[in-house]
Parts: structure tokens; sequence; C-alpha cells
């Protein structure tokens, strides 16, 4: 995660306060204009954002801005949907990245996800394969 002096450059972000594991402000960019939080705290780099206008939910892209602001490139954050039983909900249309720092995240192969680009056919037949034998790739943990 980008720490708050990284932070303080990033367009679009308007810090309205820093702590020594995180911060809160202000995000507007294309439709998302609303409040965000960040942390690092607990073992999980954390950003929620929250839509002033409570009938607008955050879009992927928007999400994607989000990450690209507070994360860095070759960070994977993901979304949660937990159990039902575990559903926490505050603030209306509010929306969460999360990456853990002490441990691995696993992803699924690229060629699970869709076609990846620029791969011959015999690439993508040994993709396929090996999505198989070795279907999790680990990312981030302790840096």
């Amino acid at each position: 995660m980008r720490t708050n002096e990284e932070l303080r450059s990033v367009p679009h972000l308007m810090i309205a306060e820093v702590a020594e594991d995180g911060g809160h402000g202000r995000v507007i960019f294309g439709k998302l204009d609303g409040s965000v939080i960040w942390s690092s705290g607990a073992g999980w780099d954390h950003v929620s954002v929250a839509p002033f206008k409570r009938s607008y939910t955050p879009s992927w892209d928007d999400m994607c801005r989000l990450k690209e602001m507070f994360f860095y490139p070759d960070e994977a954050v993901i979304q949660f949907h937990p159990p039902e039983s575990e559903y926490v909900n505050n603030v209306t249309n509010c929306l969460h990245l999360w990456r853990p720092q002490n441990v691995g995240l696993p992803l699924p192969p690229p060629v699970l996800v869709g076609m990846p680009k620029n791969l011959t056919r015999a690439e993508l037949s040994a993709a396929v394969k090996d999505a198989f034998i070795n279907p999790y790739r680990m990312y981030g943990g302790e840096k």
C-alpha cells in the first residue's frame, strides 16, 4: 500500500486527516464523489469508499481507479463476499478493497478468468493444462 506521503500527491484525492496507520478524505473522479478511508493495521491494508450520493454504487472502473491510487501496480487486492452470517453494512453502497500484509493471496491463473492476450495456440494449451496442475498463484505477504 502506498504511504501517506505518497498519497499526498495523488490526483483526485483530497486528504482531510492522516494518522500513523492511515487516513481519510474525499475522492472525486468520473461519477464518483465520496468519502474514502484507508488503513494498514491488524495485518491488513484496507481502503473503503462511500459515495455521498447514496443511490450510486462505485463501478468496477471506480474500484480499479481506487486500487491504482492506494496500491502499487504489483499488489493484488480483493473485495470480499463473506458468508451472509458475517455481513456488515453500516453505510449504503460503501465498498472495500483489502490486501493481507503477512500472508500470500491466492489468485486464479489468468487463463481461468479469460483469454490472455498474445498467446499462441500452443502457449494457451500449456497455460490451461498448467492451471489444472497449479491452480493457485500466490501474491503478497510480508515485503
